[in-house]
């Protein structure tokens, strides 16, 4: 079966799939985007999801290129068109296309969007949880508006490739005093002796990660406490356990920060009762 996209108000195979050369994205990634997890058949925090793309797009001045109940529905077609019970949906949102200028084009642009979906494989994400994975730490070099989720991502690329280079799978980006603020492509936390759960606030600094909004929720469920506040690497690495969020990982622990590992190198129960509870307390959205 091809997967099929939507671009620009059509649905068309995957391969086929493209956009102008001269499309804001493209030319100077003036665009912005989310990725919401389909599970079990259902379409997770997409209030949630549309609702922070509803502010990245105020923030960038970029308006809605259709109704947003009607990009529900584009949604959930194109997930039903290429048959995901289990994956991701991805929805970039750019200022659209027009002659090549730093300064906005006409208010009479239309932004262009394009929707794709993809397949996973639930039983591999479970098995990289019963593991564990491991995370480097690098300077924070990126734009302060990291609460905007734009599509100029290219100091996470790099991150992430780092990490890949040695052994890891994530990358914490950590300010000059020592301060972890978030992953390449996830949120950052651990859990102290004493239960509590940690995370850096999302006010400024971070991007306020959906699936790490979803926690707490989760953690009220659960009885936990959470703490928003910064922490060190130091204190990562004496951390009783530590984990990060994204909906592309849900809820994954952390064994090892920069070689150190955390605790007895196995996750641990605070992160695995977070990640069971999880779909249960989640927003779900039918996709069919």
């Amino acid at each position: 079966m091809s997967r099929i996209a939507y671009v620009n108000g059509q649905y068309v195979r995957h391969a086929d799939a493209g956009i102008h050369i001269e499309d804001r994205g493209y030319q100077f990634a003036d665009g912005v985007y989310e990725v919401c997890e389909v599970a079990r058949g259902n379409i997770m925090d997409m209030t949630r999801h549309l609702d922070r793309l509803d502010r990245s797009m105020s923030e960038l001045k970029i308006g809605w290129p259709m109704a947003r109940k009607a990009l529900v529905t584009v949604i959930k077609e194109v997930v039903r068109r290429n048959r995901v019970h289990n994956g991701l949906v991805y929805l970039q949102v750019t200022r659209g296309v027009a002659r090549r200028d730093h300064v906005f084009p006409s208010a009479t642009t239309t932004p262009a969007i394009v929707v794709t979906a993809k397949r996973t494989d639930p039983a591999a994400s479970a098995a990289r949880a019963a593991k564990g994975i491991k995370v480097i730490t690098v300077p924070e070099n990126r734009w302060e508006r990291v609460d905007i989720k734009s599509i100029g991502l290219l100091p996470n690329v790099m991150a992430r490739q780092q990490a890949k280079e040695q052994g890891a799978q994530e990358a914490w980006f950590v300010d000059p005093d020592g301060t972890v603020k978030e992953g390449a492509a996830t949120n950052a936390w651990i859990v102290t002796k004493d239960g509590t759960l940690v995370t850096r606030p999302a006010e400024t600094g971070i991007l306020r990660g959906i699936t790490r909004t979803t926690i707490f929720d989760v953690a009220k469920k659960l009885g936990l406490t959470i703490e928003e506040r910064g922490f060190s690497v130091e204190e990562a690495r004496n951390a009783k356990e530590a984990f990060m969020t994204a909906a592309t990982t849900v809820i994954m622990p952390i064994v090892e920060i920069d070689g150190h590992v955390v605790a007895n190198g196995h996750p641990g129960a605070t992160t695995l009762s977070l990640r069971e509870a999880f779909f249960d307390i989640a927003e779900k959205t039918p996709s069919c």
